[in-house]
């Protein structure tokens, strides 16, 4: 395996509506937490956090998603309470120098200047924790493979509600992507990576 460089640390919707008690709670993102803290408190000026932001109105997204927020209207910001789509106070404590970056649909890359973010600060390697592995994290990492950037995923850093979804996409990346995803746990992460 090939050091890492030139990366930054994205971390996905680590957000209060996910955690514990969350209106769509992800069981296991209590079990990560602490992975995922070992990853930033060692990169935090490399961090880049996503939060996914509902619409204020069902009405206000496009096509089939106009359908999933009325099913979720309790989802929308109009029905949300304040800090339900901040970060965890875990991850939240590290912004600045994290940074956090607004999406307004599953991929990180889809309207929110993350790209231009990544380029501009010359990343080459993309190291991907965070939740949901079968939906965020599966939109933001295909559309990093199609922007052709080294993708790492940080296995024991990714949380998600479907433990069949979360085996399913690991064999998928190991089998289909391996040339442009590589799977690993943090301990190895923290081998290749050596802070810049």
């Amino acid at each position: 395996m090939q050091e890492i460089s030139r990366a930054a640390h994205l971390c996905t919707d680590m957000q209060n509506i996910f955690a514990k008690g969350g209106l769509w709670e992800t069981p296991w993102m209590e079990r990560v937490l602490p992975t995922i803290d070992a990853i930033v408190s060692r990169y935090p000026e490399r961090t880049i956090f996503t939060r996914f932001i509902t619409p204020q109105r069902a009405e206000d997204r496009p096509g089939q998603w106009q359908h999933y927020f009325r099913r979720w209207e309790r989802a929308t910001r109009q029905h949300l309470r304040g800090d339900e789509l901040d970060l965890v106070p875990a991850m939240a404590r590290y912004v600045p120098p994290a940074i956090v970056v607004d999406k307004p649909f599953y991929s990180a890359f889809a309207q929110s200047g993350l790209y231009d973010l990544l380029v501009g600060k010359g990343v080459g390697t993309i190291v991907v924790s965070g939740a949901e592995t079968d939906v965020c994290v599966l939109a933001t990492v295909l559309g990093a493979v199609d922007l052709g950037f080294r993708i790492v995923i940080v296995e024991d850093a990714l949380c998600s509600s479907s433990d069949e979804g979360h085996d399913a996409l690991m064999t998928m990346y190991r089998t289909r992507l391996h040339e442009q995803i590589a799977v690993m746990e943090a301990e190895q992460l923290f081998e290749l990576w050596r802070p810049e």
